[in-house]
């Protein structure tokens, strides 16, 4: 496996999980501004969330290799 792959497998779980962790804990913004969104999150908090996304892909990562290098389900072909 190249580390291209490694990256790119990583990209496709992150952003898999961070669209699973965006909508926890957003809540309304109760004083919306005239032209504002009203279902605009009040505080996103996008730096926490990303690192937990990130720490969350590092183990799926990690498992998805470990199967890979591993050869668990046989995906080669002539063996």
């Amino acid at each position: 496996m190249s580390w291209y792959t490694a990256f790119l497998v990583f990209a496709v779980i992150w952003w898999t999980v961070i669209f699973a962790i965006l909508p926890l804990g957003v809540r309304r913004a109760e004083d919306a501004v005239r032209g504002a969104d009203r279902g605009a999150p009040q505080r996103p908090d996008l730096k926490p969330k990303a690192l937990i996304t990130t720490a969350i892909t590092a183990v799926f990562w990690v498992l998805w290799y470990v199967v890979w290098v591993l050869d668990v389900f046989a995906l080669r072909a002539g063996g």
